[in-house]
This record gives C-alpha cells, structure tokens and sequence, in this order.
C-alpha cells in the first residue's frame, strides 16, 4: 500500500494568511497529503474552517489541534473538558513533570510534546512511557530544533532524543516525527524528515511510520470518535427509532 505522509505541527499563524498559505504550499510540493496548525483554545469554529478551506486548494487534508500549555495538572484537566470535542488533535506541551504525567495518563490527549531543549527539561522517562502504554498518548518529536542547533547543544538534544526513543521502543509506543517549524525553507520532505529521525535511532519502517501511519491512526481514530453517533470504540448509534 502506498504511504500518505502527515506532518501534524506545522508552526504558522493561522491569521497570518500569506505566510500561512506559502507553507502549506511547500507542504503540498514536498508530498505531504496531510496537515496541521496548531490553534488558540478560544478560536472560533469559522477560523478553523476557512483554514481547512485553504488545505483544500493544495489538495491537503486539514487536521484541527490545539497545543496546551498548561501551568498544572488542574489547569490542563480544565482545558481537556473544555476542548476535547472542539479539536481533531490535543497535544500537550510538557513543561513540567506534574503536567507530563498527568497528560501520559490522560485519554483524552493525544500528543505529548517536550519543548525544552535542555535535557533537564525533558521528562520522558520510563514511568512516563508506562503510563503512555495505558493511555492515548503519542510522544511526538520536532525536528526543527535539529536543524537548527549546532556543536554541543545539538549533541546533547540528539543524546535526549535517542535515549526517549529507547525508552519508546522499550514499551512499544508509536511516535510521531513533525517539522515544528513556521518558515517554508525549514521544511523537508517526507522520506527527508524519516531519515533525520535515524539520527536519534529510528530505523526502517519505523521512521517512515512516525511521518506516516502513526500520526494518520490517530486522526483516523479521532474522527471516528468526534463523529456523530459515536458512542464507544466499535458501537455507533446508526438511526435513533422512536420511545413507544
């Protein structure tokens, strides 16, 4: 079967529509079949859509996500109410290890993300995978920051990653790789962003799923849920019939 490609973090403002349209241009001309942009929590359904509409144009399938970036675990519990019937993909930016556990565990969320370029600031560790391996959650890895960095900041980022990734395969979680980045000259193509994951040890198959496979399950998976009628994995109601 031929692979559709995904890249789930493409960094742009949305209300910023030149820049916005020139990445998803690139996007589109580099191969990717499938995108996302994060939103703010409190943007409007219609702001979504006209994004969606421009996705369109390229031939890109839109993906709506939030990227949360809560101070605690109750603040992130709050927003998980309030925004998980609003968006296709919730991804927890992890700044705190109280925040990351609580969003490994959660259901509700998607994607973890670790922004931190300081290994210290990184809290992917076993205990993390363990309760990801119970959840929902997907640990996802931007490459823009290997792109960019260079000497020894690099070489300890690429040292975090390996070892994050080591601990993934250990309790055999998906990953997803995604560009991160805002600037259309940043952008590389699919099989491009598979081979820089071999940098932190993804081989094969499994660097081209993380730009592939992984991140479309868990869209696929997401719409399933936010469809209507949906009621629990493999139980949807088909036609409602009238109370005697």
């Amino acid at each position: 079967m031929k692979r559709t490609f995904a890249d789930l973090h493409l960094r742009t403002n949305p209300k910023d529509a030149q820049a916005t349209t020139q990445l998803l241009s690139k996007a589109a001309n580099l191969g990717y079949t499938q995108v996302s942009v994060p939103f703010a929590p409190e943007a409007r359904n219609e702001e979504t859509q006209t994004l969606r509409n421009t996705c369109k144009e390229f031939g890109l399938d839109f993906v709506s996500r939030v990227d949360l970036h809560p101070r605690h675990q109750d603040e992130l519990l709050t927003q998980l109410r309030k925004l998980r019937r609003r968006f296709e993909i919730i991804c927890v930016l992890c700044e705190s290890k109280e925040v990351a556990r609580q969003a490994a565990k959660d259901h509700r969320v998607d994607l973890i993300n670790f922004p931190q370029l300081d290994y210290r600031g990184r809290f992917f560790d076993r205990a993390e995978a363990e309760l990801c391996s119970a959840g929902a959650a997907v640990l996802e890895v931007d490459v823009k920051p290997l792109l960019l960095l260079e000497g020894a900041a690099r070489i300890r980022m690429l040292a975090s990653l390996r070892q994050e990734a080591a601990i993934a395969r250990e309790f055999h979680l998906p990953m997803v790789v995604s560009s991160g980045v805002s600037e259309p000259m940043l952008l590389r193509k699919p099989r491009e962003m598979a081979a820089l994951s071999s940098l932190f040890s993804l081989q094969g198959d499994a660097a081209l799923d993380a730009v592939s496979q992984n991140p479309g399950a868990i869209v696929a998976r997401n719409r399933m849920k936010l469809a209507c009628g949906f009621v629990a994995p493999g139980i949807r109601v088909v036609k409602e019939g009238k109370t005697p």
